[in-house]
């Protein structure tokens, strides 16, 4: 288990963490101290020998006492993915993950995508005698219905394989971006990255935490929040979003897991200026 918030567990769903692409082309704006503030506010993101971000790709499982909430299906396996590393996978780290957890995938109650990248929903579906089916037989698939209405009305390959046919299953349910899903689970609209993209408030006993989804992609956006990343569809409301959702973070003293921060993802922010900080809890 990765922590407990009041009554709810948290599990970390690690499908893999290696580098993805130059830091340079990943935050274009960064200026030419990039690398320099990495190494400081993100230690260990940085690939020194290539100079790519290390990028985990991870979902969290929540065991609340009353549903089993799988946040983000990852990459998945046999998928049409750009990025070589991705696509075509035959790896099963994330579903031996799900059991070290203690959940097969009938268990899980609600599969709750932050947004419909291909690294965030591919382990909805799972290819069965050359047909995609969902991989989650019982559950409810809460998507953002904005990103919906964007991605359905020119489907690409991520979208045939991870969306239509969990929708075809009837098991999609899209929702606005303030669903709220149980006694302790809320969607925050921290949209930009794509149009409909949520993080994900969990409430309990009086604690609080946020998972990021992909408002921010490294601790480093927490000292610089106006870096753009590469794949934000519209950087300037992302940088709104980011804002908003460190400030609260901050206010409210959250657990932040970062979806796609320096293992082990699990720390704290505080304002600092104009920015803010970032301490790992572990």
């Amino acid at each position: 288990m990765l922590c407990q918030i009041g009554d709810v567990e948290i599990w970390r769903i690690l499908e893999m963490n290696g580098p993805f692409r130059p830091a340079e082309d990943l935050f274009p704006n960064a200026g030419p101290d990039l690398h320099d503030v990495l190494r400081v506010h993100a230690p260990g993101q940085l690939c020194e020998e290539t100079g790519r971000l290390i990028l985990p790709v991870q979902g969290f499982l929540l065991k609340t006492p009353t549903h089993v909430i799988l946040v983000d299906a990852c990459v998945g396996n046999d998928k049409t993915v750009a990025f070589p590393d991705w696509n075509m996978r035959s790896d099963m780290r994330f579903m031996a993950a799900l059991t070290a957890a203690g959940v097969n995938p009938a268990d899980v109650d609600y599969v709750l995508c932050t947004h419909l990248h291909v690294d965030h929903i591919g382990w909805n579906t799972r290819l069965e005698n050359g047909k995609w089916v969902p991989t989650f037989p019982n559950a409810r698939y809460l998507m953002p219905a904005a990103d919906d209405a964007f991605f359905s009305a020119e489907p690409y390959d991520h979208y045939a394989e991870s969306v239509l046919p969990v929708v075809e299953a009837g098991q999609a349910e899209f929702v606005t971006s303030d669903h709220r899903l149980g006694d302790h689970v809320t969607l925050l609209p921290t949209p930009g990255h794509t149009p409909g993209h949520v993080s994900i408030l969990i409430q309990s006993g009086g604690v609080e935490a946020v998972i990021t989804g992909d408002a921010l992609h490294s601790s480093a956006q927490c000292h610089c929040p106006d870096w753009h990343f590469k794949f934000d569809m519209d950087a300037d409301q992302a940088v709104t979003s980011r804002r908003f959702l460190l400030a609260t973070a901050a206010e409210h003293n959250h657990t932040v897991l970062g979806s796609h921060f320096t293992l082990p993802s699990i720390g704290r922010v505080k304002a600092e200026g104009s920015a803010f900080r970032w301490t790992s809890l572990m």
